[in-house]
């Protein structure tokens, strides 16, 4: 079998990757939503994988992984790699999840991720009532994960924030500084809110930066210890960060008991060594549209597996397609796996185009495992042909 073609098409925002072969038989990746200026990046990477066997794909992988970097830049080497498993487990008759190393569960916990609702304010009342609404959300969900902090409004919305001059436009999640006594108890206050709903049948996470300096976010893990959060997520570096700072989330993490998670962000195995191999946090979590895809990923959960560290990778953004993704290489992933972020369907016309997933998708906090080939999902044609720009009307062909 052999690569023929590379295609990209951007629908809805995500660019969707298809690999096409001299059998017939085609494979798909997706990247996120938010980087839909990443198909040129995508088409780079044609002349180097064409007239391989898909079905190699490490040997494809080698010849383009080096190519790639941090977020968002290594998200074309990830959607081209879930495409070539997509390929390979459809020509051996098996789900992805057996070329893995198979299950080792029949299915996978994940958290709330793309399931958000609009809040009207920022005070403890408010995030309690998220919490609430999110705690009688259909999905059944057992974990919550809630952005505050850096990762939220506050900086621009709430007065003498910090420090520091607010940052408006230019980078996402730009502000950085050391907080004022009066944020810093704001904030501790909105958890308390959070947890008082939640209770302890609900786990809660908070998605809190980049941004923190070390003296604040040791404060915060400290203060929150007798929530029993299970984990702080971001705090110094995150989204859009091209460096790991691992030293520095180490002083963190052996300050406080409140578990310390990071990883989104990161491109590579080679970029996760120092923090696993050090300690520098708990919990890690890669996202397998960022990180380099399935096997990538799982790589890093073993490692991480040895050293005692936690894993509950990321995946808010990695649409549809993603989702199938997250679904068959979490169900191989070692017991240090916690949940993933559940990516959901954005725009909601996304559900008409891709068959073959289970309805609902989540129950009770879970989604079963399914057995089908490859990813075990499709895109309906004649349902996307609709949604594809003129100058990718040819997706398909």
């Amino acid at each position: 079998m052999k690569i023929t073609d590379l295609r990209c098409a951007v629908i809805g925002g995500s660019p969707v990757v298809r690999i096409i072969t001299d059998e017939g038989i085609d494979g798909l990746g997706q990247v996120e939503l938010t980087k839909s200026y990443l198909k040129p990046h995508i088409l780079f990477y044609k002349p180097y994988i064409l007239d391989e066997d898909p079905t190699n794909v490490e040997r494809v992988m080698l010849r383009i992984r080096r190519l790639g970097s941090f977020k968002p830049w290594g998200a074309a080497v990830s959607a081209i790699e879930m495409a070539l498993w997509d390929i390979a487990g459809k020509a051996a008759g098996v789900p992805v999840y057996k070329l893995l190393g198979g299950k080792v569960r029949d299915k996978v916990r994940i958290y709330n991720g793309g399931v958000r609702f609009e809040m009207t304010g920022l005070t403890p009342e408010d995030y309690a009532d998220t919490m609430a609404r999110m705690k009688a959300a259909p999905e059944g969900f057992t974990i919550i994960k809630q952005a505050i902090g850096f990762h939220s409004i506050m900086p621009s919305q709430l007065p003498n924030f910090s420090y520091s001059e607010v940052v408006k436009g230019g980078a996402q999640y730009g502000n950085r500084g050391l907080l004022t006594e009066r944020t810093l108890k704001h904030i501790i206050s909105c958890v308390e809110a959070m947890k008082l709903v939640l209770g302890d049948q609900i786990g809660l996470a908070l998605d809190c930066g980049p941004g923190w300096t070390v003296p604040d976010a040791i404060r915060l893990a400290k203060a929150l210890e007798p929530l029993n959060l299970l984990w702080l997520e971001d705090l110094i570096t995150g989204d859009y960060t091209p460096y790991v700072l691992a030293d520095v989330y180490r002083e963190v993490t052996r300050s406080a008991a409140t578990p310390i998670h990071t990883g989104e962000q990161i491109y590579l195995r080679q970029n996760f060594k120092e923090l696993i191999e050090k300690h520098a946090v708990n919990i890690l979590g890669p996202d397998p549209a960022d990180v380099g895809g399935l096997a990538e990923l799982k790589w890093i959960a073993e490692y991480a597996d040895l050293h005692g560290l936690l894993f509950a990778p990321h995946g808010v953004f990695d649409g549809l397609i993603g989702l199938a993704a997250l679904v068959q290489v979490c169900a191989t992933l070692p017991y240090n796996y916690i949940a993933f972020e559940y990516p959901i369907a954005k725009p909601e016309w996304w559900t008409d185009l891709v068959a073959g997933l289970p309805d609902p998708i989540v129950k009770d906090g879970f989604i079963e495992v399914w057995d089908r080939p490859g990813l075990g999902v499709e895109l309906n044609v004649d349902a996307t042909m609709p949604y594809l720009s003129e100058e990718d009307k040819g997706f398909f062909e």
